[in-house]
């Protein structure tokens, strides 16, 4: 037991999906082999503390419609004391100096200020090796406007969509005619389908935009695609090897469902329905994870994507890539592995073992 690998399972964080994150790290925490790894939870408030939990995570689920979080009273903290620790809590005056007692780090953050590239840069500055994409593809696969200008440069089938920067309030008439109806108005830098509005007439824009700037400054309208709604895990071997998975399909069959896949529905409803694989023909999924594969060289991914199309009558068009994809217990990430042959336990060991085989610095 003295040889095992520390593992640091770092979540929570500052942006709108900290409870997804503490919900994807219960997940990763239990699913970690005790003979081969040493946890150490890390949380992050949302006011941006970092505390120091106990081992038993258990409490890092769902219960009812409550979603856990990060408190560093310890009030409403999900991490309960550990027996062989004074407390469930230790404060972290020195972050880097924790992560710097690990021999990995599993950042299973998401959204910004973590999902971003900011906590890879800093592990990068420290020398600590962690789990998934570097800098660069990190804080551009966060970002939807050079998601998709990064996608467009490798010839990669996309949507149409207009960037609403600061200071510009609304589309022009010629964007509109461009986009034409319906749009779907979401904030530029976020996840878990939080902001996101369908737009069916042209007066319900206003408030669209207002609803995703609550999230980002900088909103993207895009045009309404017309398709089945698929995904598609990427992941990276420690030999360097990048392979894709089999697709998964999202459905909602329930007449009174709601439009898209929204924030709800992924994380406290129980409408959809998932086909994974997906009911496609070979040639059409055997397209699809081609295409998965160039999107996450196109971003100069490492460790692993999810990243999500449309099927059309014209063919699959990439709708955005997830660097940091969820890893709950109905994430589709690790159901399209487990699909494809390849456990939970052992993807998540397969993502710690790539980036201590990859390491930091420039590679």
């Amino acid at each position: 037991m003295t040889n095992r690998i520390r593992v640091a399972v770092v979540f929570g964080g500052r942006s709108n999906e900290h409870a997804v994150s503490c919900l994807s790290a219960g997940s990763v925490l239990r699913n970690l082999d005790p003979e081969k790894y040493e946890a150490v939870p890390i949380g992050i408030t949302t006011e941006g503390g970092w505390v120091l939990g106990g081992a038993e995570v258990a409490a890092l689920r769902r219960k009812d419609d409550e979603l856990p979080s990060v408190d560093a009273s310890g009030t409403a903290l999900t991490l309960a004391p550990d027996p062989q620790r004074s407390g469930s809590l230790v404060a972290l005056d020195d972050p880097g100096a924790a992560l710097g007692s690990v021999d990995v780090v599993f950042p299973i953050l998401h959204g910004p200020f973590g999902e971003d590239g900011t906590l890879q840069g800093m592990l990068e500055l420290a020398g600590v090796p962690y789990v998934g994409p570097g800098v660069l593809a990190s804080a551009a696969g966060m970002d939807k406007e050079f998601t998709k200008k990064l996608l467009a440069a490798e010839g990669l089938p996309i949507g149409e969509q207009v960037v609403l920067r600061p200071g510009v309030a609304t589309l022009s008439a010629a964007e509109r005619e461009r986009l034409g109806l319906p749009v779907f108005v979401k904030p530029a830098r976020a996840g878990s389908s939080l902001g996101i509005t369908k737009v069916d007439d042209w007066s319900e824009l206003d408030a669209a935009i207002a609803e995703a700037r609550a999230h980002d400054p900088k909103v993207i309208v895009e045009a309404g695609i017309v398709g089945r709604e698929v995904e598609c895990g990427v992941l990276e071997f420690p030999d360097g090897r990048v392979e894709a998975s089999v697709i998964a399909e999202i459905r909602m069959p329930d007449d009174d469902a709601p439009e898209f896949y929204d924030f709800d529905t992924k994380y406290l409803d129980d409408v959809c329905e998932f086909d994974v694989p997906a009911k496609l023909d070979d040639e059409v999924a055997e397209q699809i994870r081609e295409l998965a594969v160039r999107a996450f060289r196109a971003l100069d991914c490492q460790g692993l994507a999810r990243v999500d199309f449309f099927v059309t009558a014209d063919g699959p068009v990439i709708n955005e890539i997830n660097t940091m994809p969820g890893f709950t217990s109905i994430s589709m990430y690790p159901r399209m592995w487990e699909a494809t042959g390849i456990d939970y336990d052992v993807l998540i060991s397969t993502l710690i073992e790539t980036a201590l085989a990859r390491g930091t610095g420039l590679r």
